[in-house]
């Protein structure tokens, strides 16, 4: 196994595993980003996001180097106004095949060193309710569940409409 940062050719992979990600959750129609999103906001002259990818020899499946991506952890930073700059962890994706195999941990700690080499006050992410296996693997690594908190969102759809008709 060999974890590396992600390059534009590695994006269809991303890609696959975003969308495995989003069938584990139960949400597979959700996903919109495509490869082209992928690389026009990851590797272009102001980048969005950095990608860690896993990937382990293998001879179907591969990529140009004979070896096949089976994990990836999207990050990118952000600032608190508490705390400074911190990572966001956007997903942590191991391939179901793999899972149990120590790769999520790898991937995980490697943004953990990440996020002490930039010198970040706080590395956050999201788990669902339901992902106890995550939560308990999160919880046993030292991470806290934050109690009182709760993900608030606004889609497209309402974003257009409070703009388009509340702002009027």
């Amino acid at each position: 196994m060999n974890i590396r940062k992600g390059n534009r050719n590695d994006m269809q992979a991303v890609l696959d595993l975003i969308q495995e990600l989003a069938e584990f959750e139960n949400e597979p129609d959700a996903v919109l980003v495509t490869v082209d999103d992928l690389v026009r906001d990851g590797f272009g002259p102001t980048p969005l996001f950095q990608v860690l990818v896993a990937e382990i020899d293998d001879d179907a499946n591969t990529t140009s180097e004979g070896k096949q991506i089976v994990g990836m952890a999207l990050y990118y930073h952000r600032f608190s106004t508490w705390k400074g700059k911190t990572i966001h962890l956007e997903d942590l994706v191991v391939k179901e095949k793999m899972r149990g195999t120590g790769l999520g941990y790898a991937l995980y700690s490697e943004i953990l060193k990440q996020g002490k080499k930039d010198g970040v006050r706080r590395v956050e992410w999201n788990v669902l309710d339901w992902n106890t296996p995550a939560i308990e693997f999160y919880k046993k690594s030292g991470a806290k569940i934050m109690d009182g908190w709760l993900v608030v969102q606004m889609d497209e759809q309402g974003i257009n409409e409070f703009v388009d008709n509340k702002l009027k």
